[in-house]
């Protein structure tokens, strides 16, 4: 289980979600399964290889934090270089697979990603900066580009548009998480936004964020990416997580406002990459 564990199977399922919404978009209508269950695989690899070498960067700093002390490589269980090892052969695995069976353009995609995941967020600015957030959410944003890329080979306003939808949609779902798990990160002495700005201005930046993520998010069907259907969807959700936020400023229990904005979160991304398949 400590194998399975270390690659955080959680974050590999919520990346895949938005690995096939992409897919769902560049697809418009038309579904290779073959294709969907290889781009899915690779990426699952690649994103499992981030997570541990995530981990083994962060060792020091789980050992602090209640949710992550019990982690295999903060507790020392699986050894720094087990760990690295088995991250570099998850991660050429995911990378040939992407290779051989979709396109060089995804696997470019891919690889940036996860450089800016592990390189520039993990070992750079997670723990330096406030603005480790917007970078964790660059590369929280490229799994729908690679189900997209994987399926058209292009890199164009349908790409673009999902970055930024996912790009958006990372900086309140983490704020969520930043508050709900704050004193967590302050024994960790993360630099997170509540910590150096406080709560109030963190509420106030997740709304702002909500509502450029909800103008997005209905984008792709002024493009004809997608119908009525999923306008529809993404401004109702949209609006829902707005209100959602707006009652933030009224609670008096900000860590479990902060966990329902990060459910309702799970639930808009979710549904909206599911919704990217309707075209009417």
């Amino acid at each position: 289980m400590k194998f399975i564990s270390v690659t955080k199977p959680g974050i590999i399922f919520g990346n895949i979600v938005t690995v096939s919404g992409g897919f769902f978009l560049g697809s418009r209508g038309r579904f290779d399964c073959a294709l969907l269950f290889f781009t899915m695989l690779g990426m699952s690899l690649i994103i499992a290889a981030g997570c541990i070498l995530n981990n083994y960067i962060d060792r020091d700093i789980d050992k602090l934090m209640e949710r992550t002390k019990h982690r295999p490589t903060a507790t020392g269980h699986i050894s720094s270089a087990v760990a690295i090892v088995y991250a570099i052969l998850l991660g050429i695995a995911g990378f040939a697979i992407l290779y051989l069976k979709t396109n060089l353009l995804t696997v470019v995609v891919s690889l940036i990603g996860l450089f800016f995941y592990v390189v520039v967020y993990s070992l750079y600015l997670k723990r330096t900066s406030v603005y480790g957030t917007v970078v964790g959410a660059i590369a929280g944003a490229v799994p729908p580009v690679v189900g997209y890329c994987a399926v058209t080979n292009r890199f164009d306003i349908g790409a673009i548009l999902l970055f930024l939808i996912l790009a958006l949609w990372q900086m309140p779902h983490f704020y969520a998480i930043s508050i709900y798990r704050l004193t967590d990160y302050q024994a960790a002495s993360i630099p997170v936004l509540p910590i150096r700005k406080g709560i109030d201005y963190t509420k106030k930046s997740m709304l702002i964020y909500i509502l450029a993520f909800t103008v997005v998010s209905v984008m792709p069907s002024f493009f004809s990416y997608t119908g009525y259907f999923y306008f529809t969807a993404a401004l109702v959700l949209g609006l829902i997580w707005f209100f959602l936020g707006l009652k933030g400023f009224k609670t008096n229990n900000d860590r479990a406002w902060a966990r329902n904005m990060f459910l309702f979160s799970i639930i808009n991304i979710t549904i909206l990459s599911f919704m990217m398949a309707v075209k009417q």
